[in-house]
């Protein structure tokens, strides 16, 4: 058996999704003909900015529990409809103690951030094992610096200090994306990006937020309260926290293999006035496709001492985070691999 169901990406503006007894239908007034999915095979709907849920499919999917999320054409979050909040209120009480105990929420923000410098570390050193010569060694040498910082982790006696050595490791590493990615420049843009890879990725993150937040809403957790992240308006905190440790396998990784392969074309992205980058409609299907194929790979999971689909990954961090709230393991144990 397994909980691994399918995520629907409905891109194209103009579509409108109906529901059709215990079907989902879909319609575009340009394309002649309907299709129709069976809801059972679908967890969640993902539909970007133009496409029409009609109210009749959106209460369906909340009673089923079955979320619908909006995104804007490059990905960012714009709204989310759930249903009815599950979960046991009990374990949302651990989730807000934690979070006022000082010592317990600097251990956990602490973890989040092991878990990602990590797993970074380890796709530098995989990068530079198949590198020569001055690529090879820069990628090793930011690699080192990682290293470090999970030393300086363990060293760090408040929360600025935490955030100080993951700003630090971050911007070592996307300094290091021209190695990682021949040809693109160094440096983090995002808001907005201004390269592929930094459209990408950014696409990519989004993508990986709706999966780790629907993650968090099935496990009943509270997505607002996070550890590392904090409080804040209209910031699922928590959803940032669990992201940081997948963030390097489950979509730089990706990312940085469409590009070194050569598979992201020309017509995948397009160039606005200023510089900004986008997705193409047929860059944004290219992407979901290798994004579903990828779901599906497995991955080792050190704390488990088995494999996962990356699908199940952030439920399952979701859930041993949980665990841990309750009390019935003694620390989170973040995703890494070996």
């Amino acid at each position: 058996m397994t909980e691994i169901l399918n995520t629907l990406y409905v891109t194209t503006t103009g579509t409108s999704l109906h529901l059709d007894g215990d079907a989902l239908r879909i319609t575009h007034p340009d394309r002649p003909g309907r299709l129709l999915l069976p809801l059972v095979r679908i967890d969640h709907i993902v539909a970007w900015n133009g496409v029409t849920v009609t109210a009749d499919l959106m209460h369906r999917c909340a009673a089923d529990g079955r979320s619908v999320t909006w995104v804007t054409q490059n990905g960012r979050f714009l709204a989310r409809v759930s249903g009815p909040q599950t979960g046991n209120p009990t374990l949302r009480l651990a989730q807000y103690r934690a979070h006022e105990d000082a010592e317990h929420r600097l251990d956990l923000a602490r973890r989040f951030v092991a878990g990602k410098l990590h797993n970074y570390r380890q796709l530098l050193l995989r990068s530079a094992r198949d590198q020569k010569g001055a690529r090879q060694s820069g990628l090793r040498a930011i690699a080192d610096r990682h290293g470090a910082a999970l030393a300086d982790l363990k060293d760090s006696t408040n929360l600025t200090e935490i955030l100080g050595v993951e700003g630090r490791a971050a911007r070592d590493y996307f300094q290091g994306l021209g190695l990682l990615c021949p040809g693109s420049p160094p440096g983090r843009t995002r808001r907005p990006p201004t390269d592929p890879l930094n459209c990408l990725l950014s696409f990519g993150y989004g993508m990986l937020r709706v999966a780790v937040h629907g993650a968090i809403e099935q496990v009943g957790l509270d997505p607002y309260i996070g550890y590392l992240h904090g409080v804040r308006a209209n910031k699922p905190s928590l959803a940032l926290d669990l992201m940081e440790e997948l963030r390097p396998l489950l979509v730089d990784r990706l990312v940085i293999t469409l590009i070194n392969r050569g598979q992201l074309r020309p017509g995948h992205t397009t160039t606005l006035p200023g510089g900004v980058v986008e997705l193409t409609e047929t860059g944004r299907r290219f992407f979901l496709e290798q994004w579903s194929e990828s779901r599906s790979r497995q991955w080792p999971h050190a704390a488990l001492a088995r494999s996962l689909p990356a699908a199940m990954i952030p439920l399952t961090q979701t859930r041993l985070l949980a665990r841990h709230l309750r009390g019935d393991s003694p620390g989170y144990i973040p995703w890494t691999v070996t």
